[in-house]
Order: structure tokens, then C-alpha cells, then sequence
């Protein structure tokens, strides 16, 4: 018997809200996947990013949004990254001093993960 932790009706809605989101643009739909990050099922959490990431440049707004309200920071950080736009670096430098240790070593993270995709854009 295979048995599944995840709330599978929740991941459904999810999985709705970002072809929604995905399909309109709506701003209200991607919205929800920002509010996933801190869902308190942590496969919801992944899932959200998942779509996030998969967003690409699509969900920096969003993103934006969350990383200037400080919501999910650590995961918005760490979603950011993932997309690999170079001109958050500033903005992760700053967060690596934040008062908050996870929001800290998330951005530290941030900048490890710019700065290896730099590099290994230059020497390609």
C-alpha cells in the first residue's frame, strides 16, 4: 500500500491555481503559490516553488512582491536564486547581514549560487 503524506486535494488546488496563473497571468492566482511557501504541509512548500521556479521570469514579480513585504523570505531568497537573475546580487548581499539567521544564510546561499553561475558562464 503506497502511502501518500501530502494533503493530495490541496496540491490539486495548487497545481489549479498555477495553470491559472500560468495560463492569465493573474496576479491573484500566483499569489497563492507565494502563500504556499509557507503552507504548513512542507511538500505544498516544494511543490510551490517548484511552479515558481518553472516560472522563471514570470514570477519575479511576485517574488518581488514577497521579497519586499519580507514574506517566505528565506525560501523567495532561495527561489530567486534558482532563476539565476544576477541583478538580485546586491539585494542578497544586503539580505546576508538581515537580523534574521535564516533570511542571513539564505541570501549567503543566494550569492554563493549567482556567483557559481557566473563563473561558470565565463568559462563555457
Amino acid at each position: 500500500m503506497l502511502l501518500v503524506s501530502m494533503d493530495v486535494a490541496a496540491a490539486a488546488r495548487l497545481y489549479g491555481w498555477n495553470m491559472l496563473w500560468r495560463a492569465t497571468g493573474a496576479r491573484s492566482a500566483g499569489r497563492v503559490l507565494i502563500d504556499a511557501l509557507g503552507a504548513a504541509d512542507e511538500d505544498l512548500q516544494v511543490l510551490a516553488g517548484i511552479f515558481l521556479v518553472r516560472g522563471a521570469h514570470k514570477s519575479e514579480p511576485l517574488l518581488e512582491e514577497a521579497l519586499v513585504g519580507r514574506k517566505h523570505l528565506p525560501k523567495v531568497i532561495t527561489i530567486l536564486a534558482d532563476i539565476g537573475d544576477a541583478k538580485y546580487n546586491s539585494e542578497f548581499r544586503r539580505l546576508s547581514k538581515d537580523l534574521d539567521p535564516a533570511v542571513a544564510d539564505a541570501a549567503r546561499d543566494a550569492v554563493r549560487v549567482l556567483e557559481a553561475r557566473r563563473h561558470a558562464a565565463a568559462s563555457s
